[in-house]
């Protein structure tokens, strides 16, 4: 069930931003969840949009990127959901590299979006808690 993202390094200067988002919007894709992370000279933007393969075609001409696997997990939308999961993901010792999150409407909850060092494991503790985990088409019906 793991999901592909495409990580772009974007440099952090005025209008940059704009022009990579502007590419995918000009390109018909979709952005289903975004995080971005900074630094002084440039940003990480990770993307998961309605066609993986196409956006790597798009964005590879003009930008730096990488592909990731990364689990998408629904949740309750509730106090204290993602704490739930995650600890259960601290007692098998997976480490989380990085996550974010974003809410849905009323009818498809909340979701968390994480980078971990093992999927293989984080998947199957996920499981075994009845956690759902969502696929790259599932992303694209939220």
């Amino acid at each position: 069930m793991a999901i592909r993202q495409v990580s772009v390094f974007v440099e952090n200067r005025p209008g940059k931003l704009h022009e990579t988002l502007k590419m995918i919007a000009d390109s018909g894709l979709n952005i289903r969840a975004l995080s971005i992370a900074e630094t002084k000279d440039f940003g990480i933007l990770r993307l998961i949009t309605s066609d993986t393969p196409k956006t790597i075609e798009v964005l590879s001409k003009e930008s730096i990127i990488n592909t990731t696997t990364v689990i998408a997990a629904k949740l309750e939308d509730r106090v204290g959901a993602l704490c739930y999961v995650l600890d259960f993901l601290a007692q098998a010792e997976v480490n989380i590299e990085y996550i974010y999150a974003f809410t849905a409407s009323e009818d498809f909850g909340a979701y968390v979006v994480i980078r971990v060092d093992d999927a293989q494991k984080a998947e199957q503790v996920l499981k075994d808690h009845n956690i759902p985990t969502l696929c790259e088409d599932d992303i694209k019906d939220i």
